[in-house]
């Protein structure tokens, strides 16, 4: 399945961005009226040059004692970080986002301008159902090809709670 395939893609809200230049403080602001988890920090033609997240304020700046209303993005944002094209596999990109721990992936057109923004909650949302139907038939057919083995099995299983009623009434 390819990113723009996923209901939510078409329903995002537009992504938040901001200039390099701006103040923490501004976008901190913009954050939580919105209620955003992060912001795209772009150059003038909205290229994606890097990202700002609750953590990295959290990090980044509380951390270090730093003023948000004299820190500007570009000095606590991570750089150059990982974007996807919207007609990439959803799979691959929860994989990538899995093995090195980020959740949220700008998604850019062919011109590398931020389009919308995914996280990895929207991924698993897709994910989920399609690993309960695997396990489901997985299960299903592993039973149904050792029958036999789960018959003895369960015949034994029954057999020893039996053995154990008769020994505790003894």
């Amino acid at each position: 399945m390819k990113i723009r395939d996923r209901l939510e893609f078409a329903t995002k809200p537009e992504p938040l961005t901001f200039p390099p230049a701006a103040l923490v403080s501004e976008a901190a602001a913009e954050m939580a009226g919105r209620d955003y988890g992060s912001v795209i920090v772009v150059d003038e033609q909205d290229r994606v040059l890097g990202m700002v997240t609750e953590r990295d304020i959290l990090k980044r700046l509380v951390n270090r004692g730093r003023d948000p209303k004299e820190t500007k993005l570009s000095d606590i944002m991570t750089e150059k970080p990982r974007v996807a094209r919207a007609d990439d596999n959803l799979l691959e990109w929860l994989a990538i986002m899995s093995n090195e721990r980020f959740r949220r992936l700008p998604i850019v057109d062919e011109n590398g301008r931020v389009i919308s923004i995914m996280t990895q909650g929207d991924f698993v949302s897709y994910t989920w159902p399609d690993l309960l139907q695997n396990a489901k038939r997985l299960t299903s057919a592993t039973v149904s090809n050792n029958y036999q083995i789960m018959l003895v099995l369960g015949g034994v299983l029954v057999y020893s709670v039996a053995l154990i009623g008769v020994l505790q009434t003894l």
